[in-house]
């Protein structure tokens, strides 16, 4: 309220000082309203003043002093856009030198009436005017290039034909913030009614979304509001914000909660040093788990609120660091989604070039790992209204959001579009899998880690679930891939993915059957890599060495022996000796990373130990392969 006073005081003291010199009109009635109009604003009688300015303009409708202060009270209280459009407009027709203002205000309604070249016109004539204050001229010149923007934007629009999801998800209460699983099988959303925000999720079942369910009374509270979640791809942690809770360190926090079983367990406040005294939302996780963008309006930022990301270190969650100039802005950036492909994100801003509001933008990370400056995703996808929160699938072909303008069940809904190519992300795919035990079948929680084979960097690092043995780590297709399973008393599992090039957004779907150390069990080392008729060690075969080194580490009384074999191409005595010098290779790598060389033993075994057909050369590959095996514990 004393804020509002102090507004109206300071246009009252502009206008009516200058009405004091020299009014723009003689007739004593209309004067006679306006300073009683005057007055009621002195005492925040804002309808009262309304109306006593509008008889002043009906005893003289050429009196501008009541036509601009009638304009920015009807501003300020938020009337009908197009009726304080008219307003203002009189008073131009009267005085076109009235107050250069006038002419900022006007072009922040045009744009907001997606009117870019009218208020483009006022923009310019408004700069013309000597003595701007510096911040008023950058206000300025930021509508110049939102209008301009827009006006080429409404020429070249994009496609854009949303969907929305279903009755399923959307209400008649406000649906919002939704967010999907790699494998496109859940959707959590948040739900508001009655001012409560809770989340809610639904699973699909072959193409349809199932009647939404509550998630949890573990995370849902009655009297605190919960929202703008993030998932991991494989639906095991959920990001998410909350708001003057309990355990909250400001405002708005930010928690993690882990899913057990057909539950999630109690959420955890990350704590310092993302969480502060002020405010933080909005989370946003990498695919790996291992970076979290968010939005605060803590020190150190450009703007208001600006995009953040911390990451996971051996002691926890790293300082905050900003993204910077490229990224935020003097203004908002808001709504952070880092798709899976760990390279491309999403967000809104109102500071970089828009159609008006907040629009939606996309921002890429270059081969040096700095966030290029974003491209708006254009016309129909944005408006001259505020367009927030965006997700995207990890095939990155459909995003999600949320819309009231687009006669849905009843405000909020979430609708679903086919994502322009040009704005699309890095092509991704998944590897889904299910480890269990060998012999009786049953899941097991085990180690999971895939590497880049290039330069043996860990993208993936977690456990598969307690319960049903599943994991799920999203891949994106430029790169090769080492795959290892592991678990104490279990001999560990290899495998590798090669995806450069690939197209296809089919996943790899893994049945892992882990066996128990047993004497005489092998296990094929699949990212153990030779050049060809050579036996040195590709750098590719690191992070598989590691993992040996890790098993003989975990299980100290074990004894292998490390095995290669060669196809039937080529001289006999050439493979036996190839396939022994293989073998030696990796023997002297483990020696030298402080294996015990009692515990070793190396062997060629050439083509005598074919595990497949030497007829074709898919056979001929798997043949070529280097082993090891139990033979003591």
């Amino acid at each position: 309220m004393k804020k509002a006073a102090s507004i109206f005081l300071l246009l009252f003291v502009a206008y009516f000082s200058y009405a004091q010199q020299n009014y723009s009109t003689r007739n004593r009635t209309a004067i006679k309203y306006f300073v009683e109009g005057n007055h009621n604003l002195d005492n925040l009688a804002y309808d009262e003043a309304i109306a006593n300015l509008r008889k002043a303009i009906e005893a003289d409708a050429q009196f501008a002093e009541a036509h601009a202060l009638l304009a920015d009270i009807m501003r300020q209280r938020r009337f009908d856009p197009l009726s304080v459009i008219d307003e203002y407009k009189k008073v131009l027709a009267i005085n076109p030198d009235f107050n250069r203002a006038i002419y900022i205000n006007l072009a922040e309604l045009e744009v907001g009436q997606a009117k870019y070249q009218e208020a483009l016109q006022y923009l310019e004539k408004y700069l013309t005017y000597p003595g701007i204050q510096p911040k008023d001229k950058l206000r300025a010149e930021k509508l110049i290039k939102d209008c301009r923007f827009s006006i080429n934007a409404l020429s070249r629009p994009v496609a854009f034909n949303p969907i929305n999801v279903g009755k399923a998800i959307n209400t008649p209460a406000d649906e919002y913030s939704p967010v999907i699983t790699a494998d496109e099988k859940t959707i959590i959303f948040t739900r508001q009614i009655n001012a409560n925000e809770d989340f809610y999720q639904s699973n699909k079942i072959d193409t349809n979304w199932q009647k939404a369910s509550y998630l949890s009374e573990r995370i849902n509270t009655p009297n605190f509001n919960e929202g703008s979640e993030s998932i991991s791809p494989d639906g095991k942690y959920l990001f998410f914000t909350g708001c003057n809770r309990p355990d909250g360190m400001g405002r708005c926090d930010i928690y993690v909660v882990l899913k057990k079983g057909n539950d999630w367990d109690k959420p955890f406040n990350l704590g310092a040093p993302i969480n502060t005294s002020g405010w933080e939302s909005q989370p946003s996780i990498s695919s790996d788990g291992r970076t979290l963008y968010f939005v605060s309006n803590r020190a150190g930022g450009y703007g208001g609120y600006d995009i953040w990301k911390s990451t996971l270190t051996n002691k926890g969650w790293g300082t905050p660091e900003n993204l910077g100039p490229t990224v935020n802005t003097p203004y908002n950036e808001q709504s952070p989604f880092i798709h899976p492909d760990d390279s491309t994100l999403y967000f809104c801003s109102d500071g970089w070039p828009g159609m008006g509001g907040q629009d939606l933008f996309v921002s890429r990370l270059d081969n040096n790992g700095k966030w290029q400056e974003p491209e708006n995703l254009g016309y129909p996808i944005n408006s001259n209204g505020n367009e927030t929160g965006l997700s995207l699938t990890a095939r990155g072909d459909f995003a999600f959001f949320s819309s009231n303008k687009l006669n849905g069940a009843g405000g909020f809904d979430i609708y679903s579009f086919k994502m322009p190519p040009n704005f699309k992300p890095k092509p991704v795919t998944y590897v889904k899998g299910i480890v269990f035990d060998a012999k009786n079948k049953k899941p097991l929680e085990s180690q999971v880690e895939i590497i880049a084979l290039r330069d043996s960097k860990p993208v993936y690092q977690n456990y598969s679930s307690e319960t049903d043995g599943d994991f799920l780590a999203t891949l994106t297709s430029d790169k090769n891939y080492g795959l290892n399973i592991s678990r104490k008393g279990y001999l560990f599992y290899s495998e590798n993915f090669s995806l450069v090039g690939y197209k296809s957004d089919k996943p790899f779907n893994i049945q892992v059957p882990l066996q128990p150390i047993e004497i005489g069990s092998k296990v094929i080392l699949k990212n153990i890599f030779f050049d060809t008729n050579k036996y040195d060690l590709k750098p590719e075969s690191r992070g598989e060495l590691q993992e040996m080194v890790n098993f003989l580490a975990y299980n100290p009384t074990v004894k292998v022996e490390i095995s290669g074999h060669t196809d039937n191409v080529g001289n006999d005595a050439l493979n036996q000796t190839l396939s022994e010098n293989r073998a030696k290779s990796v023997y002297q790598f483990l020696i030298s990373s402080k294996v015990d060389a009692s515990r070793l033993e190396y062997k060629g075994y050439g083509k005598t130990q074919p595990v497949a057909t030497n007829e074709s050369e898919e056979g001929r590959s798997q043949n070529r392969r280097t082993e090891f095996k139990i033979i003591g514990k």
